[in-house]
Formats: structure tokens, C-alpha cells, sequence
């Protein structure tokens, strides 16, 4: 089972791949179920999982006696909010060169706000990952994440930062985060933020303000990301069904 999941998300990898600028681009239908599972290398059962999580994030439509429509109009969106994106691939996406200036790594206690997300005792060991990502060189997303610290089961180093959060999650942590609630808002660059994106002080940012939770519903994780203006256009599809 395990080795499916990194091959069924290879495989839907590739299947967007394609119905974006591949062998599907000037498709306005996929093949049939029976086809595509050939052509893709894989079982009717692992392909319908596939189109499964495709229809949920609207990418494609499945319609009995039509067949499986492709939604162009969704697949050409540069940024979606509703989907979990790393932030360099985010910046990749938005058509930038993607990098990291800097990882940031602090012990710390949690103060009123950490310990409500997190369902903490005030004052408890904390760890802050702080990380910018730039945008063909120019400050673009800054985001701090904290982590009970007496979840890391295992020596860790900076370098085990570099990577996403979710990396140090699993490998040190034995975590796995299953959903978040992201509260969305307008902020303005205080000094510290000013500071860091190089910009004026009162200067517009989207903040969002996430708590992930493991699939029992424990908050295992927050995180506060600041975005810059003019370089993302950042959509969110709900469906009406």
C-alpha cells in the first residue's frame, strides 16, 4: 500500500501534465477508464482514485453516459488557495524563479495564541522555524511555523529545515497532517515584517493564519505566512454541489 501512494500521485502528477500542455492538452474528454488505466501503467482501481481526488479539486468533471470532461477553465489557474501547495512550487507556478534567502530556527515558550491553537499549557517548549522565499530574488512569501518542541523524537539539525515543515514532521516528529483551518486576512507590514519583505513600514500583506490537525483531530502544528503584493493572483474554487 505504501508504495502506491508516491506512485498514484506520480501518476496524477502526470496526468495533469498532460491534460495541461501534453497528450490531453486540446482533449476535451480523457479516454475511457479502461484506456487510460492502460496507457498510464496502472490498475482501474488505483486510476479511479486518481480521477477521484482530480473531480474533488475540480479539475476534471466525470458525467455517466458522457464521459470524463476536462475543466480547462479551472486547469489554467495560475494559484489556488483551496490546494495545499508548497511555497517555492507556489512561486514556480506564479511563473517566478523560486529560492530561499533564509531558515531561521529558535527555541521558544508558547505564548496565549500558540497555546489555544496548539491546545498548550502557556509557557510551553516550543520550537519557531522562520523561513523567507523569494521570487526571481525579491522577498515573496515569509512564514513562521511552530511545533510543540517535545514532539521531536530525535536529534535534528538546521539543515533539516531547509525543506518544508511537512519533511520534519514525519521524520522527526512522526507526524502526519491531515487537514488545516486557515483564517485569511489583510495585514500591514509592522517593523519586523518591514524589515524583512524590504518594504515600508504600513505596507499592504495577505496573511493567513493556518492550524493544522493529524487525522484524530490533534493540532499538531501552526503557522503565520505573510505574502507579498504583484506576485501572486491567488484563486479559490468552492463548488455550488
Amino acid at each position: 500500500m505504501s508504495s502506491q501512494v508516491p506512485q498514484s500521485r506520480t501518476i496524477r502528477t502526470q496526468l495533469l501534465i498532460a491534460m495541461r500542455e501534453g497528450a490531453y492538452s486540446d482533449c476535451e474528454r480523457l479516454p475511457r477508464e479502461s484506456v487510460l488505466a492502460e496507457k498510464m501503467g496502472i490498475s482501474r482501481t488505483q486510476l479511479r482514485d486518481i480521477l477521484a481526488s482530480l473531480e474533488r479539486e475540480g479539475f476534471i468533471t466525470r458525467r455517466h453516459g458522457v464521459g470524463t470532461i476536462i475543466n480547462r477553465h479551472v486547469l489554467c489557474v495560475q494559484t489556488r488557495m483551496d490546494i495545499e501547495l508548497e511555497f517555492l512550487d507556489m512561486i514556480a507556478q506564479s511563473g517566478h524563479k523560486a529560492a530561499v534567502a533564509f531558515v531561521r530556527v529558535s527555541d521558544g515558550e508558547a505564548d496565549e495564541k500558540i497555546a489555544r491553537q496548539l491546545q498548550l499549557t502557556v509557557g510551553t517548549p516550543i520550537i519557531r522555524i522562520s523561513r523567507l522565499c523569494t521570487a526571481d530574488g525579491k522577498p515573496a512569501i515569509y512564514c513562521e511555523d511552530i511545533v510543540e518542541k517535545a514532539l521531536a523524537k530525535a536529534d535534528y539539525s538546521i539543515k533539516d529545515f531547509k525543506l518544508p515543515i511537512f519533511h520534519f514532521l514525519r521524520q522527526f516528529c512522526g507526524v502526519v497532517p491531515y487537514m488545516d483551518l486557515t483564517d485569511v486576512r489583510p495585514a500591514a507590514a509592522d517593523p519586523n515584517l518591514a524589515e524583512i519583505f524590504s518594504i515600508p513600514i504600513g505596507t499592504p500583506l495577505l496573511n493567513m493564519d493556518e492550524v493544522d490537525f493529524d487525522i484524530d483531530g490533534k493540532p499538531v502544528f501552526c503557522s503565520n505566512e505573510y505574502f507579498i503584493d504583484g506576485i501572486f493572483n491567488l484563486t479559490v474554487m468552492r463548488k455550488k454541489l
